[in-house]
């Protein structure tokens, strides 16, 4: 089975714990905001890469990755290759790697929810909590991540929560409280909150497509304390 991969970080030291390789997969549903890979996007682009490459390739990152690193796969959006990335973390884990998925959630399937049961830890994006807002940001329904979300509640799969906090998005108080109480329930073993940056940008000019955060700006310290 192959996957569609994007490109790789070898050394990446936030996907996960300890240092991890990050495999970037090709394909999203999303169209995200403050998205800044839009390269991504594409379902038929990337490389079509066989699993046991990728298993080779954390071979040969295994003395750099230690016990406690191993490979995150993110994306795009892992979920829509669910099930060669289910091959695949089934294939890393057998050589005892850690297996990580960085997702948003936004896709409900059975080969999606057999992924998240496979994986050791999911680093769970949060869009908003709130349904109109989840659409003003995605561009796509809440229910299926709404749906992802409640299953990661009732198998108590370890999480990491991250979410980008922006003027003009989210930085407010109350969306704080109510992203708080969104998650409730889950494994939570950490909650990142991200700073808004532009720095895809450029990617969108060179795709020629528009861009929809210019209306975005960075959040102070202080707004982005959870």
């Amino acid at each position: 089975m192959t996957l569609r991969v994007h490109s790789y970080e070898s050394f990446g030291a936030v996907d996960g714990p300890g240092i991890r390789l990050v495999v970037f997969l090709q394909g999203c549903p999303l169209r995200c905001v403050f998205c800044h890979n839009p390269d991504t996007w594409a379902v038929d682009g990337g490389t079509e890469t066989p699993v046991e490459e990728i298993v080779r390739k954390a071979r040969r990152m295994r003395p750099y990755l230690g016990e406690d690193g191993g490979v995150t796969f993110s994306g795009g959006e892992p979920l829509a290759q669910a099930r060669a990335v289910l091959e695949a973390t089934q294939a890393l884990q057998r050589e005892g790697f850690h297996v990580a998925l960085d997702t948003s959630g936004a896709i409900d399937t059975p080969e999606a929810l057999a992924l998240l049961d496979a994986v050791d830890l999911v680093l769970l994006d949060v869009k908003s909590p709130d349904p109109a807002r989840f659409r003003a940001v995605t561009g796509q329904d809440h229910a299926p991540a709404w749906h992802v979300f409640d299953h990661l509640r009732r198998t108590r799969k370890p999480v990491w929560i991250r979410q980008v906090v922006a003027h003009g998005l989210n930085d407010t108080p109350a969306e704080k409280a109510a992203t708080k109480a969104f998650v409730d329930g889950l494994n939570v073993q950490r909650f990142d909150r991200l700073p808004y940056h532009e720095l895809g940008v450029h990617k969108y000019e060179a795709l020629g497509i528009p861009y929809r955060g210019a209306a975005l700006s960075p959040p102070s310290p202080e707004e982005l304390a959870l």
